[in-house]
């Protein structure tokens, strides 16, 4: 899978931009500011209907503009896939193959991405806020009804939530009405959970030998998930259900009086253990680093088992926060095989063939031009 054209319209500092890319590694040159970084977003937008910088949408909408809009065409199993998204004040207005699509659960998962950006060092030592995230946006792209799934959560959590800030303030007392919000809740929520375990139990399968291979076989990697009711990868959705409901029956005192729901997906981690030491307290700054980009490397993977197709990989910023050795091994892992995106202000000092090869782009003030 490649993107060989992408047009933005009103999409940032870009009034106007359209440019077409190899099925190669693309190398975007500039200076801070000039918005090597808006193009790299653009595409994960295109893919995903959300930005990984922002969850104001209307941050990407170019100053004092009505709407932003973004196209692309994608090339995937040789067939070509022209897609389309236009964010307004209003929302988004989604189309696959000039078909608007009436849900973004339906439009994403069309065209794939990885992206590896610094934010995404924070994936280990970070809240576990960005761990939610990044579990949430990559199952996401391979499961349609995991995202249907996470959208209906969410009504139902904002639903709880309100229903209990009521409580908490004495507006409400009616205990039935919990008890069906809580009961809907739990619905959601442990199909939310079976699917995370399953999902990071893949992941481990990948990034485990790619993390043995970076670290020269001297590390071993394990991916736990923390959910925060106690339940256990095997068991039986009835007895989850039952673990949850008793976790709701002991805290219900407690969310009346802080008016919140205190447990479920929303509030769930996920733990990197390298040689059986929790990474994120007790491992280095190389050793976190390299968990990171062995769980990137495991997603293009994982994904590629999914849908039989590579992703487009985005690479914004990041190689010049990977020493030689790190950058080398992720070089030579997409070498030839992952349409793959890379930023930077300069590519002095890396010395790769990949880099050698690719086609080069110079970004200023708003302004892309080829440069090979």
């Amino acid at each position: 899978m490649y993107i060989e054209q992408l047009a933005l319209r009103d999409y940032r500092n870009y009034q106007s931009l359209s440019v077409e890319f190899e099925n190669k590694v693309n190398v975007i040159l500039g200076e801070n500011a000039q918005g090597k970084t808006n193009v790299m977003e653009s595409i994960y937008v295109l893919a995903m209907a959300k930005s990984h910088r922002t969850s104001n949408d209307k941050d990407l909408i170019r100053w004092d503009q009505e709407y932003a809009k973004i196209e692309g065409r994608v090339q995937k199993h040789h067939s070509s896939l022209p897609m389309q998204l236009v964010i307004s004040k209003k929302g988004k207005k989604a189309k696959c193959n000039h078909i608007e699509q009436q849900k973004l659960s339906q439009y994403v998962g069309n065209m794939n991405v990885v992206m590896f950006a610094p934010e995404d060092l924070n994936l280990v030592k970070g809240s576990p806020q960005v761990r939610r995230r990044f579990i949430d946006m990559e199952i996401g792209q391979v499961s349609p009804i995991y995202l249907h799934d996470m959208s209906q959560y969410q009504k139902i959590l904002q639903q709880r939530n309100h229903f209990l800030k009521m409580m908490q303030i004495k507006k409400q007392t009616d205990q039935t009405m919990l008890e069906i919000l809580t009961e809907q809740f739990i619905d959601m929520a442990v199909k939310i959970v079976l699917k995370r375990f399953e999902f990071l139990h893949l992941l481990e399968n990948w990034a485990k030998p790619i993390h043995n291979g970076i670290s020269r076989g001297l590390e071993s990697l394990e991916i736990v998930y923390k959910p925060s009711v106690d339940v256990l990868e095997d068991q039986d959705l009835s007895k989850m259900k039952a673990s949850f409901e008793e976790k709701f029956s002991k805290v219900r005192i407690r969310e009346i009086e802080r008016g919140t729901t205190l447990f479920g997906p929303h509030r769930d981690d996920l733990l990197f253990f390298v040689n059986d030491r929790d990474v994120s307290t007790f491992g280095s700054q190389g050793q976190q680093r390299t968990t990171a980009l062995s769980v990137k490397l495991a997603e293009i993977e994982l994904i590629h088992s999914e849908i039989r197709e590579y992703p487009i990989l985005l690479l914004d910023d990041v190689l010049s926060e990977l020493d030689d050795y790190r950058q080398s091994h992720l070089l030579n892992t997409i070498q030839g095989k992952v349409q793959t995106f890379v930023t930077t202000t300069s590519v002095d000092g890396i010395h790769h063939q990949t880099l050698k090869e690719a086609s080069t782009f110079e970004v200023e003030s708003g302004v892309i031009n080829k440069v090979n």
